[in-house]
């Protein structure tokens, strides 16, 4: 395995009791002050903030930025990086139950309008509100900063591609699944055995992949709102088995089939990025492991292939998928939120923050006064779908266990084959019959 950078650092910084984590040495330099608001900096007598970073890939990203920005501004930033073995909500809830809540807290839609009435700062008139369409109301506030535009689809590498078949790769040319299966039958004629990679992880298949589901419904609300009462049928829904079809389609031909609940995201990555294998549902996100090796030039991102009606196979589902809430309780000074708000407007007014997201993060931004053409080959991908109005929109109101119910106890048995389609549907209409909806 050849790495660029020497690899990503990992430090859960939440004390929770209902998760049993094995990191708890590595916490220790990042939690500092359990309990307590970390103290201020003695580096111009700044306010000291915390921030909760739910975006796991880019928490090196975060810890240098930190750094620097104590440097130039005097204000502490403390950076956790949230722990993927329970929810985002839970470790909030346990920071408020503690009475030491993060300052600013990067959570999802969902979780924005689950804390906007009791714990979420009126932003409505910072000044980069003015700037994006993407950022949460509730109530006629502006509660949520949008830090990300993301999106995902299949990701692709080009030169592997058109290695074995001597032709330039038109994305567009394998848009039905009947297609694509063609050009994986003849990489494996090639000598590509395996093209196709699967991430294992229940957070991709239970928040990426199986939200598809939902989301390309022709009304996603009365969709999800029939699995809540029961009235609706997963089976017999003709999204559900098409993008099914295409999920059974990567497993035939997934490297890892036969063991691929254990297959590594970070070797995956690197076989897509090298060109071993040719195919990885993901996000632009995934750009922040594969670019630590030698990836080869043309990467790109393009839609699940489907034998569909619609035209979902010509479009990719994203939006908006992360945002920034500032406390607004007691527990956080007027000081620390002051200094959280001109954070916020530090990223989308000044040249350093917009650097970050752009080019140390790799992020597609939210807000219109940001320039993006130093993005990375998948984010120039959402960017070039969204500009053309090719977009689905996320779907933010799933139940908060979905990801680990639907990603871990279900989509990995069916990864690995020990479940049929017919099992998985009962299995996620089960779920939905004892879930409690995100009110919105």
């Amino acid at each position: 395995m050849r790495r660029k950078i020497v690899s990503l650092v990992v430090g859960a910084a939440m004390a929770l009791s209902m998760v049993a984590c094995g990191t708890q040495g590595s916490e220790e330099s990042a939690v500092q002050n359990s309990g307590e608001q970390v103290a201020d900096s003695g580096n111009g007598g700044g306010a000291a903030i915390s921030i909760l970073n739910s975006k796991t890939e880019i928490q090196t990203q975060f810890e240098d930025m930190a750094k620097e920005y104590e440097e130039k501004t005097g204000v502490h930033v403390e950076v956790y990086n949230a722990d993927t073995d329970t929810t985002v909500a839970s470790q909030i809830a346990t920071k408020y139950a503690s009475h030491d809540p993060y300052t600013l807290s990067m959570v999802d839609p969902k979780d924005i309008y689950a804390v906007a009435n009791e714990y979420a700062y009126d932003l409505s008139n910072e000044d980069w509100a003015k700037k994006t369409k993407l950022g949460i109301t509730v109530d006629g506030k502006v509660v949520g900063f949008p830090f990300c535009v993301e999106a995902r689809g299949i990701l692709y590498n080009a030169d592997a591609i058109e290695k074995i078949t001597g032709e330039a790769f038109d994305p567009t040319s394998v848009a039905k699944l009947e297609d694509f299966q063609k050009l994986l039958d003849k990489l494996v004629q090639g000598g590509m055995e395996k093209p196709v990679g699967i991430l294992s992880e229940y957070w991709s298949l239970g928040a990426h992949w199986f939200p598809m589901v939902y989301e390309e419904q022709q009304d996603p609300d009365a969709f999800v709102k029939s699995l809540l009462d029961g009235s609706g049928s997963l089976a017999e829904n003709e999204k559900f088995n098409s993008l099914m079809d295409s999920f059974d389609t990567l497993i035939k031909y997934n490297y890892a089939k036969g063991s691929a609940s254990n297959a590594d995201r970070e070797e995956t990555s690197m076989m897509l990025a090298e060109g071993q294998i040719a195919f990885m549902f993901g996000g632009n996100w995934d750009w922040s492991v594969i670019n630590q090796y030698d990836y080869t030039e043309h990467l790109g991102m393009m839609p699940v292939p489907q034998n569909t009606a619609d035209t979902s196979n010509f479009k990719i589902v994203g939006g908006a998928t992360k945002y920034f809430f500032v406390d607004s309780s007691s527990d956080t000074s007027d000081e620390q939120r002051q200094a959280a708000l001109d954070f916020l407007n530090w990223l989308v007014n000044d040249a350093d923050g917009n650097a970050f997201l752009t080019e140390k993060c790799a992020l597609v931004p939210a807000f219109e006064n940001i320039k993006a053409d130093k993005l990375d080959p998948f984010s120039l991908s959402v960017k070039t779908y969204a500009d053309a109005g090719n977009m689905i929109p996320t779907y933010n109101y799933l139940p908060d266990d979905h990801m680990t119910v639907v990603g871990q106890e279900i989509m990995q048995k069916y990864l690995d084959e020990s479940m049929d389609r017919a099992a998985l549907a009962d299995a996620v209409t089960e779920y939905f019959k004892s879930a409690t909806p995100i009110e919105h």
